[in-house]
């Protein structure tokens, strides 16, 4: 986002400091998600075997992205 609007990371963090400093703390909400994420050692086997059920479905619904696609994603939103 940062390189899309054409604005180099030290510009980008020498703003956001003059922001904490003007507003006497960080300019934003930050808080925790509502939920953790997923880790494959919380998960029992029944969970796990869900999980798995439904990226199989994606799969056969199509919904799926190739490598070459979420590079070229990165690469357009992040500059990488």
């Amino acid at each position: 986002m940062i390189y899309q609007l054409g604005i180099p990371m030290s510009n980008a963090v020498g703003m956001l400091l003059r922001q904490i400093v003007l507003q006497k703390g960080i300019p934003f909400e930050m808080k925790l998600p509502r939920t953790a994420p997923l880790t494959y050692g919380s998960l029992t086997k029944e969970q796990f075997d869900k999980e798995i059920e439904k990226g199989m479905s994606d799969v056969k619904a199509g919904r799926v992205y190739s490598a070459d696609a979420i590079e070229a994603e990165m690469k357009r939103d992040f500059g990488i």
